[in-house]
């Protein structure tokens, strides 16, 4: 079966590697003139890892859309831009598989609904989330990933198909909650790089714990399973972003206190605008989330909002 991968940043080139390591026959995308697709291009390789020789690759989309399984890895505020462009060249239904995490902050819409409201009537949908880096795939070292939707035919297929020594897919079992653990995790991952930044690494333990209950409570507000923060998609994920030195969104916070800049995507500085439009409809308490929020778009002072939020009132852990 013919697989699009479109997105050349650091996940999507190395899902089309991975997808073409176990036997798919695989086309990359890339936006003409975009350095990275310009690296791609000419050099077959980035800063992690070198394709195959017969891993195709264009930034010709009516070349890419001629395939029934597209595999997305954008920016999520792209998103709803990206499926605009395919509407008006080949509006025909497909698999999309979307392979990023945050929610579309005007809207409040996960990901997987601008996906059903944009893509061809008849489309199937799923997401494909959970913890692992590019760079520790790439030395071998195998993870657990989830791939969910609402078509339960779906997910099967794709984790069954998708699935290997590196990579074992389980079943999702709750989309909403699935979506909304992956995209707040990244919250969370900025929350802990700023925790390093101020010297106080030791409370990571504490954001760890207070973090997914905070996200759990969400969940259940807006109906989904509030145990999915337990799984993969969240509290399953907090090592691969809340301690790893290849985590973007734990980089970032810790940058962003040390006033220095940092150029890759930290999808958790948009995601965490949508939590607090979340938070205010749904009517849930999330400090954590707030904290970050205040800092990066409020001013807050840091080390100030960082000791506030770990000394609230006492009261029962749970």
């Amino acid at each position: 079966m013919k697989i699009t991968v479109i997105g050349c940043g650091r996940w999507g080139t190395f899902i089309a590697y991975y997808l073409h390591s176990i036997g798919e026959d695989v086309t990359l995308y890339g936006r003409a003139g975009d350095p990275t697709t310009v690296q791609l291009m000419t050099e077959r390789r980035n800063q992690y890892l070198t394709l195959p020789d017969d891993l195709y690759m264009t930034t010709d989309i009516n070349e890419a859309l001629d395939t029934d399984t597209v595999v997305i890895s954008v920016p999520s505020q792209a998103l709803r831009g990206l499926f605009a462009e395919i509407a008006a060249i080949s509006n025909v239904p497909r698999r999309y598989i979307l392979c990023m995490k945050g929610i579309e902050i005007e809207t409040m819409m996960r990901l997987s609904e601008v996906t059903e409201q944009c893509a061809a009537p008849g489309s199937r949908v799923a997401c494909w989330i959970g913890p692992g880096h590019v760079e520790e795939f790439l030395k071998g070292t195998p993870n657990c990933m989830v791939i969910d939707s609402e078509d339960d035919a779906l997910k099967h297929e794709l984790a069954d198909e998708f699935s290997s020594p590196l990579i074992r897919f389980y079943y999702g079992c709750d989309l909403l909650g699935n979506e909304i653990g992956a995209a707040s995790k990244n919250v969370i991952g900025i929350a802990a790089g700023m925790l390093d930044g101020e010297g106080m690494t030791a409370l990571k333990g504490v954001l760890m714990a207070r973090g997914t209950y905070e996200i759990s409570k969400l969940i259940g507000l807006m109906g989904g399973n509030p145990r999915s923060a337990y799984g993969l998609c969240h509290l399953g994920d907090y090592e691969a972003t809340v301690f790893s030195k290849f985590s973007h969104n734990r980089m970032f916070g810790e940058l962003f206190i040390k006033g220095e800049k940092y150029s890759s995507l930290a999808e958790g500085y948009y995601t965490v605008d949508a939590m607090m439009r979340l938070a205010e409809k749904y009517g849930a308490d999330l400090p954590i989330c707030t904290a970050v929020y205040d800092i990066l778009y409020r001013g807050a002072n840091p080390r100030e909002c960082l000791t506030a939020l770990f000394s609230r009132r006492m009261k029962n852990e749970f």
